[in-house]
């Protein structure tokens, strides 16, 4: 057995481990020590104690992913009298050609990752609960103390977080197990044992009070989560912060009715009666535009290349009636010309339906897309977006000559009924609206997401009976 002696912290491992892969150590041949324990741990007998320092190998040279140098260096702050040892047998398996050591799915890749997750939030936490008290100027530098306890080894890192952070003030940070001080222009680490009587300090602090008194007047009982708050704020660090010694009191205030008060007594004393508002005039007023290119009714124009306004002749007896303008539509401006537009030309020629007879058009006239890739994917229109584009699907209503509508989707279905339509309730149904007739069925790009061929053609098949349907109804009226 090899002992290895080092000082606790991660350049000295470092140092030490990389000597000991040049001379071939495996894993199980090493036993780990610190300056501090070695004293209390004695060499057994039979075994070799090893100065790393003192060596006169060459450390091996040995390349590792960043993401394997950020795991090992914030796993060596996590607190485990087995750390070293153990990443040590990461860092063996890794140059012994063992890459998955690195994922999180192998199982010594899994207590990495937990390590350094563990210590990550430990950062997080130093950094958001360490509260420095100002001390007075009579009794000198430092400026500001504070007396923190971590979960694990992360006192050097948050140090420099606040070295460049609180300009050239000088403070002390007093942990179970170290201390940092900062003069205003350099950095001082010290590894010693403390208790919280070392960061004392009686001088009032105007600042802290002034915090306590702005904490009582922004806590509002009636909006208290606990299970947020405990969450957001665990318990154990309230021992640490000002405030903490607020909560317990304003918790139990809200518990006993102070949370039914959340406004000014006054305020809440106030009478008063509900007022009774039409859902339509509810509803924001919306300057009419005057063309469909000035649309700014809703917010998909921000980020659609242009509208798509319909497309037929003014006196077509039947209106196709679509979702919203797919990727290609928006690019060039007309309705259905790319893949879901080819598969209803060909229902439309198996129908005998001539495309240059009808209007084809949408509901909605902007494109909503989500970026996945380089690629824009279609996103479904909301209610509000609907809503908003009716205006055009009215005037369009108005000025043509449709008696028949072919809803393609439920979506376009909605859009005319005002409300939530199934499609399946309605589908290949003649449906009296107003003069009109809608015949619904389904929009062709559903067709082209079907993986089976057969489920494919049925689908296909049911818009060509919508839009022989439509002809027989229109040659009816």
């Amino acid at each position: 057995m090899h002992v290895i002696e080092i000082e606790d912290d991660f350049d000295s491992w470092r140092s030490a481990a990389l000597i000991a892969l040049a001379k071939e150590r495996a894993p199980e041949s090493i036993e780990w020590r610190t300056a501090e324990g070695a004293a209390q741990a004695p060499a057994l007998f039979g075994d070799v104690v090893e100065d790393a320092a003192a060596s006169e190998v060459k450390p091996a040279q040995i390349r590792v992913s960043k993401e394997l140098a950020a795991l090992l260096k914030d796993a060596a702050c996590f607190r485990d009298e087995r750390r070293w040892s153990f990443l040590y047998l990461v860092l063996w398996r890794w140059t012994h050609g063992d890459r998955s050591v690195a994922s999180p799915a192998d199982e010594d890749g899994a207590r990495l990752y937990k390590m350094a997750k563990a210590v990550r939030r430990a950062q997080h936490d130093m950094i958001a609960y360490v509260r420095f008290r100002q001390r007075d100027e009579a009794l000198g530098a430092p400026e500001y103390v504070a007396w923190y306890e971590p979960d694990h080894d992360v006192l050097a890192w948050a140090a420099e977080h606040f070295a460049a952070r609180m300009g050239r003030s000088s403070w002390l940070i007093t942990t179970p197990d170290g201390a940092a001080l900062f003069n205003g222009e350099r950095l001082q680490l010290e590894r010693r044992r403390a208790l919280a009587a070392d960061h004392a300090n009686d001088t009032a602090d105007a600042a802290e009070a002034l915090w306590m008194t702005y904490y009582r007047s922004i806590f509002n009982p009636a909006r208290l989560n606990e299970n947020a708050l405990e969450q957001h704020m665990p318990v154990r660090f309230w021992k640490g912060l000002p405030e903490g010694a607020l909560i317990p009191k304003l918790v139990s205030d809200a518990r006993g009715g102070a949370r039914r008060v959340g406004q000014a007594r006054s305020v809440g004393a106030l009478g008063g009666k509900a007022v009774q508002v039409e859902a339509d005039a509810a509803q924001p007023e919306r300057d009419a535009p005057t063309s469909l290119d000035e649309c700014r009714r809703c917010s998909l124009w921000k980020h659609a290349t242009q509208a798509v306004p319909g497309s037929g002749p003014a006196d077509a007896r039947i209106m196709l009636l679509g979702e919203q303008p797919g990727d290609q539509e928006d690019l060039k401006g007309e309705p259905f010309v790319g893949p879901a537009g080819q598969l209803l030309d060909d229902a439309m020629r198996r129908a005998q339906l001539p495309r240059e007879q009808v209007y084809l058009t949408n509901a909605v006239k902007h494109f909503k897309w989500e970026p996945r890739g380089k690629r824009r994917l279609h996103k479904t229109p909301g209610q509000q977006e609907i809503e908003a584009c009716s205006y055009w699907l009215d005037k369009e209503l108005q000025e043509t000559g449709a008696r028949v509508i072919v809803t393609l989707g439920a979506t376009a279905l909605t859009a005319l009924l005002g409300k939530r339509a199934t499609l399946q309730a309605h589908i290949c149904r003649v449906v009296p609206y107003g003069d009109k007739f809608i015949v619904a069925t389904y929009h062709p790009s559903y067709a082209l997401r079907q993986n089976d061929e057969a489920a494919r053609e049925k689908t296909v098949a049911a818009i060509v009976s919508a839009l022989e349907k439509a002809a027989e109804v229109n040659a009816s009226r």
